[in-house]
């Protein structure tokens, strides 16, 4: 069995000081002494530094056309080193002069893939809502604290949380902070149910890794986590 190669980072500085792109060889090692054949070979590698929404890549195009050209099979260590867009990544499976391996995904077909990058725009598509939805909120929250004498010092303007209670003052947006994070974790939990209860009974860590080999985050735009998993199937299970 040959195999090309491909890896991706996103920038010159990944490219040089190996973050990133260590992991991404490591995987396909990973892949390579565990799944593939015993006569197996990377006749060739490819690597491109891009952004994983720039299609325009290349090396990419240059590993397409080795594996072709040598019935070779493309090799990446992630679905998301390919690329982010499910448009470009169900290009490629529907070429069907090209041999696709995920190494985090050996025994993913292309169906199951094109599944996995779908869910994984979609998920990456509500993160940036949300986040845009949440900056305005803190602003509008802090505009109406301002307005009742609430000193700017008070406020949080990072995006990532909301107001924060300094000095034992205002503990009503405390509460306020507490109900909106378990409606938010309420409304994640519903989102990711149809992906999660199928999985119900398997290992925590098992559904963990799936997960975040399909490339899906966590509501804070993490990566799974055994005990993420637990609290979303608790919270699932209560709604049922």
């Amino acid at each position: 069995m040959q195999y090309i190669a491909y890896f991706r980072v996103s920038t010159k500085k990944q490219g040089k000081s190996g973050n990133g792109l260590d992991a991404q060889k490591r995987d396909i090692q990973l892949y390579l002494d565990n799944y593939a054949p015993a006569d197996h070979k990377i006749i060739h590698t490819c690597q491109d530094i891009q952004s994983g929404k720039n299609d325009e890549r290349p090396e990419l195009a240059n590993a397409i056309a080795l594996a072709k050209k040598h019935k070779a099979t493309l090799l990446v260590s992630k679905l998301d080193r390919l690329s982010r867009r499910v448009s470009f990544i169900a290009k490629v499976m529907e070429d069907k002069q090209l041999s696709l391996t995920v190494a985090s995904m050996p025994n993913a077909d292309k169906f199951q893939l094109h599944i996995y990058a779908a869910l994984a725009e979609q998920e990456r598509d509500f993160i940036s809502i949300r986040t845009k939805a949440g900056l305005k909120s803190i602003k509008e929250r802090n505009a109406v604290l301002i307005a009742k004498g609430v000193s700017a010092d008070e406020l949080d303007h990072d995006g990532k949380t909301l107001i924060r209670k300094i000095g034992g003052h205002h503990p009503e947006s405390l509460t306020e902070m507490n109900k909106v994070r378990r409606q938010n974790a309420d409304r994640f939990a519903q989102r990711i149910e149809v992906i999660i209860t199928p999985l119900i009974g398997r290992p925590l860590q098992h559904i963990a890794d799936a997960l975040n080999n399909a490339g899906v985050k966590t509501a804070r735009g993490l990566s799974f986590k055994p005990t993420t998993v637990k609290r979303i199937i608790e919270r699932i299970e209560q709604n049922i």
